[in-house]
């Protein structure tokens, strides 16, 4: 058990996060992940199992996603897809990651930009 990865650490806390927050059509989940290059945002609606809306650092429009800033950029461009999808509220699904960097400036930009969660 010490000797676990972060990944596997993660990926526990995730199934536990996962056991509470689901996406309806009405209020999809806002999925996140990062990676140490980029970092990836999907609105899911979960009874469906179809991804609304994704923005990603790995597009080519996008900025660094390595970064706070580039997080908080997909932040704003994920919220800008839903809400182009008729999209207002979502719940917020962190991965398994602490609620903190990238994944708070993330979730920050896109209540700026108009998401509620």
């Amino acid at each position: 058990m010490a000797r676990d990865s972060k990944n596997i650490i993660r990926l526990r806390i995730h199934k536990r996060i996962r056991r509470r927050v689901a996406g309806t059509p009405e209020r999809p989940r806002l999925a996140v992940f990062r990676s140490v290059k980029h970092i990836y945002a999907q609105v899911i609606d979960d009874t469906k199992g179809h991804t609304v809306a994704a923005a990603s650092s790995a597009e080519g429009e996008a900025k660094n996603g390595g970064n706070v800033a580039g997080a908080k950029s997909i932040g704003k461009l994920v919220a800008e897809r839903a809400k182009d999808k008729g999209i207002k509220a979502v719940v917020f699904d962190r991965g398994g990651y602490l609620y903190h960097g990238r994944i708070k400036a993330l979730a920050d930009a896109a209540r700026e930009a108009g998401l509620e969660f």
